[in-house]
């Protein structure tokens, strides 16, 4: 029973202050109460999913300000949608801020909620307004051309592995329908402008931006929000209000401000 104690107190002594905290949070009736709500009886099974995600990704257990991930996990869980990292529904990402600590400033680690493309799929599908909806990568020769007037894309033949550029469709029950294709540059040049976690690490050789390390998924994230955020159905009733919730919330965390896209 000794040994017991010691290993169990030597196991909370090396967990992270963060980690600590979280896990601390999640054991309060009132945190668990605020889950439940928006989850009802899938709550207990999110909140598992979280304090494993905290306990696999090092960043987020040291993280400054632990309730940045409960803030994120909310997020997520208002949208009903999983934040397990492999599944590409919602991802909770830390990044680092300058913040004035003090009469000094310093980089602050937080965490940031953030849609992946299969997430816009998802709600754009409780809305029962879409008839298609996708988003994919591009590769060497697969676009010969793009109409500048209608945005539709001359399909070609692949002729290598490189991946070019990224693109969405959309198709309404109604039949409307539109695409938007962006070349690897363009996506390039649009999360250098709105990252500033990404710009940073492109300036220091780092990797700490989910454009650094998990680019082709961002870029299709990103050219499917475009084109939602553009020509997609944003009516009042509840369905595309969260379709519309998850692009203010994917925007909430863009640019100086320490906002990212």
């Amino acid at each position: 029973m000794a040994n017991a104690a010691v290993t169990t107190t030597n196991k909370a002594a090396v967990e992270p202050k963060g980690q600590q905290q979280i896990k601390k949070w999640l054991t309060n009736e009132d945190v668990r109460r605020r889950f439940v709500d928006v989850l009802d009886k899938r709550a207990d099974a999110f909140i598992a999913s979280l304090v494993a995600l905290v306990n696999e990704s090092p960043e987020l257990a040291k993280i400054d300000k632990p309730e940045t991930v409960m803030t994120a996990a909310l997020q997520a869980a208002t949208l009903k949608l999983p934040i397990n990292k492999n599944l590409g529904f919602a991802y909770i990402i830390p990044y680092k801020k300058s913040m004035k600590v003090g009469n000094k400033w310093e980089q602050v680690s937080q965490a940031q909620f953030q849609m992946g493309w299969k997430g816009y799929v998802q709600l754009a599908e409780r809305t029962g307004q879409y008839e298609t909806i996708n988003s994919s990568v591009v590769y060497e020769g697969q676009v010969r051309d793009v109409d500048f007037i209608t945005g539709k894309i001359v399909k070609g033949e692949k002729i290598s592995d490189k991946v070019v550029g990224y693109c969405a469709y959309i198709e309404m029950k109604n039949g409307f329908n539109k695409t938007l294709y962006m070349t690897r540059e363009e996506v390039e040049a649009h999360a250098l402008k709105y990252s500033q976690s990404y710009a940073g690490d492109r300036n220091k050789g780092y990797k700490n931006s989910p454009w650094s390390t998990l680019f082709d998924a961002m870029a299709q994230k990103t050219v499917l929000k475009l084109l939602i955020s553009k020509y997609g159905i944003m009516s009042i009733d509840t369905e595309s209000t969260e379709l519309s919730a998850a692009l203010a919330a994917d925007s909430a965390v863009i640019g100086k401000d320490g906002r990212t896209t």
